[in-house]
């Protein structure tokens, strides 16, 4: 165990789910470093679901979306010099293994981890790295997240532990909800046309459960189609507008959460509250399994290393299929 470690910088730049997904190894790295500072450097567009975590120190921010887009030099030499100006730490960890956030890492410190060239698509990113983890690219995410992590701070995170981790994001809002009926939540949106279950299916769902769901939107196209559900089950309520923040405060305080794969869905299972994935063209490996967290998958065969974003498979999975399962979930009582 590495002992002297006093300072960490964790870099996952990017997206909303995966930062999720990576966030569960702040509560581990906390029990074997307990005096520890731990940062994390994430794009300025995620950060706000980070605030409210006990176990960070700071969360600092870059734009490289914006820089992506306007080309900015200014904005490149801004965020230079912002990256060199953060502290010394003793170790710096990339989660993401990408060209982007192992430069990222690269111009803060020069103790950098992350995943070798046989380990993540960017091969050319472990050339930044001081050390580097093994670890296939085709195994669970949130496992490879916490092996990296493990890894290069010498302990282990074993599947019990994450089995049975705290929630990951500290909530700060309470929601009155009615009791009466079992809460549960819909996440519709999702980055990939492919990976959204059809809204008719899931006013179908609403009808066949006939409990009090809420349609979660994060957007106007997501609204419209949020609204059209409502339209089309009694049992369906549009979720209010809500911050990141907000949003870990509001799938906490619900009995049962279904949706796409997108982060708002990996959110339940960060949270600890039970969920169904919904899966076209991607697999299980996007998700954690356990006896409340688990996910119905389209018939359609995936190659995990060639993601087919035209397989818009998920509309096969049977509305009564999602029924049944969500029925087993909220009569356990898990």
């Amino acid at each position: 165990m590495k002992k002297d470690i006093k300072n960490i910088a964790i870099v996952r730049l990017s997206a909303l789910g995966d930062i999720i997904n990576s966030a569960v190894v702040l509560q581990f790295i906390k029990k074997e470093y307990p005096d520890a500072k731990i940062d994390w450097i994430s794009e300025e567009i995620f950060s706000d679901i980070l605030q409210n975590n006990k176990h960070l120190h700071t969360v600092h921010t870059v734009n490289l979306k914006k820089l992506k887009k306007t080309k900015s030099f200014s904005l490149l030499q801004k965020t230079f010099a912002e990256l060199s100006m953060l502290p010394d730490y003793d170790i710096i960890i990339d989660m993401q293994g990408l060209l982007k956030s192992a430069a990222v890492a690269r111009i803060i410190g020069k103790n950098t981890h992350g995943f070798d060239k046989n380990s993540i698509r960017e091969s050319l990113a472990a050339l930044f790295y001081k050390t580097t983890s093994s670890v296939p690219y085709e195994e669970n995410v949130i496992k490879r997240n916490c092996f990296v992590v493990a890894d290069a701070l010498g302990f282990e995170i074993t599947d019990a532990m994450i089995l049975n981790k705290e929630p990951v994001f500290s909530q700060t809002k309470e929601f009155s909800l009615q009791r009466e009926k079992k809460n549960i939540a819909f996440v519709i949106g999702a980055s990939w046309p492919s990976k959204i279950y059809p809204k008719e299916s899931v006013a179908d769902i609403c009808n066949r459960l006939q409990e009090q769901c809420y349609i979660i939107w994060g957007n106007a196209s997501e609204k419209e189609d949020a609204e059209w559900i409502v339209q089309h089950s009694k049992y369906a309520e549009l979720a209010p507008k809500l911050t990141l923040g907000e949003l870990v405060s509001f799938i906490s305080s619900m009995d049962l959460l279904i949706g796409n794969d997108t982060g708002p869905t990996h959110l339940a299972w960060a949270q600890n509250i039970p969920s169904i994935t919904l899966l076209g063209p991607t697999t299980t490996r996007m998700i954690y399994e356990t006896p409340k967290n688990t996910a119905l998958k389209s018939p359609s065969k995936v190659n995990i290393l060639k993601i087919n974003k035209n397989d818009f498979s998920i509309k096969e999975i049977r509305p009564e299929d999602v029924t049944q399962k969500a029925k087993e979930l909220l009569t356990n009582g898990l």
